[in-house]
């Protein structure tokens, strides 16, 4: 093993012994096999960050700023959230063994990772970036729209995020609330992009943690009107006439391929 390939192993062992040391005695997991161990890594990191960034904001814009941001009719009950986190919590062994297997594949030296910014400096780091964000815009964009356009990928996997279709339905914990399946094709962009572009291998890890903050935000129903940001207002237009509105960071997307719609229009241009 070359001394890159050492490096992002060493990498990922000190990212399993901060959280597992964190949660579990020693002797427990440092037996393990290196892989299972980052899955591990990755369950506890993504339940606790689906967990407590969805709490959070839940309690903020339901309770703290009750009717300031959510109408009192248009929050949704306990029930619902409940039946969200549920179905995300049955998905989250699936979603996090993506991120598992894309770090298997780069301490294999199978991708285009970097370790250290220092290798390519940070001129070429912000290229490269900006490259690796055009491309899963575009990747998500249109998986998310072949999820629906596909009748048996919507049948069957992405019907079961589309029951929250409402204002009233829809909140933070929804936005992982996804066919395990559905899921882990809507963040598989991230993956393909190691392939093809110089990615920094840290910053790889931590956007496709950031999903599951972004997609809680882009569920709450409010909206924060970023242009070109693809807000909360944006999505829920998605939720209720299911064919705008696809994109996922921004607004570029829908608006290149003919779905975009504005949530300033009138209700009978998005019905």
């Amino acid at each position: 093993m070359d001394d890159q390939l050492h490096l992002f192993v060493a990498e990922t062992s000190f990212y399993n012994r901060i959280v597992l040391g964190t949660f579990l005695p020693a002797k427990l997991w440092e037996t393990w096999p290196h892989f299972v161990q980052t899955w591990l890594r990755n369950y506890i990191g993504g339940t606790l960050i689906y967990l407590v960034s969805g709490f959070l904001w839940c309690f903020y814009i339901y309770y703290l700023k009750r009717n300031v941001y959510v109408p009192k009719d248009a929050i949704p009950t306990t029930r619902a959230m409940y039946l969200q986190i549920y179905v995300a919590m049955k998905a989250m062994p699936w979603y996090t063994a993506l991120p598992t297997l894309s770090e298997y594949m780069v301490e294999n030296g199978w991708t285009r990772c970097y370790s250290s910014i220092s290798d390519v400096g940070w001129p070429a780091y912000f290229v490269n970036l900006a490259v690796y964000l055009v491309f899963v815009e575009f990747g998500i964009y249109w998986m998310h729209r072949e999820l629906h356009d596909i009748k048996p990928l919507y049948k069957y996997l992405h019907a079961t995020h589309h029951i929250y279709n409402k204002q009233n339905t829809l909140s933070p914990f929804a936005g992982l609330a996804f066919h395990p399946l559905d899921g882990i094709l809507q963040a598989l962009p991230h993956v393909l992009a190691l392939f093809l572009f110089r990615t920094h291998f840290l910053t790889h890890v931590l956007l496709l943690f950031i999903e599951a903050i972004w997609t809680a935000n882009i569920h709450d129903c409010i909206d924060g009107k970023i242009w070109p940001v693809m807000g909360a207002a944006y999505h829920t237009i998605h939720h209720t006439t299911y064919r705008h509105n696809y994109g996922h960071y921004t607004v570029w997307m829908d608006w290149m391929f003919g779905t975009l719609c504005d949530p300033e229009e009138s209700p009978k241009k998005v019905t």
